[in-house]
């Protein structure tokens, strides 16, 4: 019984598995295929440029640049610019590292969060500003007040950065 077990297992592995059929399709496909490569186009060839430094501008000259990025800046105004001449509220005059969320409430249908700074306390809705970096609040939550700030990069461009200021938890109602 064993022997015919062995047997009827090295005959099933003699098959191809129906493997045949698909490699005759492929081969068949491939025999037909032509490939459509367009010839890669010459290279140019580099002419180099001679610098004579007593006959041209100096390329790395500051002004130069200075003047190039000014007329740049001029031309394509910063749309995340802030108001720079507007006047500022009152909670602009603290960093965003002094704030402190500990509360939430609503008040004719609008949410506020309830900030402490040193020991007082501020009532802060959507659309308010705070914070030195020209912050915007965009949404007040039960755990967070989700702002949107306008900083300068290395480059002098005026860029958005997200910020939040998440909900203090009191210590003495934990314990």
């Amino acid at each position: 019984m064993i022997t015919l077990f062995a047997m009827a297992a090295l005959l099933a592995g003699c098959g191809d598995g129906g493997v045949g059929e698909t490699r005759a399709w492929m081969k068949e496909v491939e025999g037909r295929t032509v490939s459509k490569v367009k010839p890669l186009p010459e290279p140019k060839t580099f002419q180099p440029h001679a610098y004579l430094p007593g006959e041209a501008l100096d390329p790395f000259d500051q002004t130069k640049l200075l003047g190039e990025l000014a007329r740049m800046a001029q031309s394509s105004p910063n749309a995340n610019q802030p108001d720079l001449n507007r006047p500022k509220e009152p909670l602009e005059n603290f960093p965003l590292d002094t704030m402190r969320m500990v509360g939430t409430m609503k008040k004719g249908g609008v949410s506020y969060a309830l900030v402490q700074i040193d020991r007082a306390l501020y009532r802060v809705r959507p659309g308010q500003r705070l914070g030195q970096n020209y912050g915007r609040v965009t949404r007040v939550s039960d755990e967070a007040i989700e702002i949107r700030e306008s900083v300068q990069d290395a480059t002098g461009d005026w860029v958005e950065r997200l910020a939040n200021i998440e909900l203090q938890h009191n210590q003495e109602s934990s314990k």
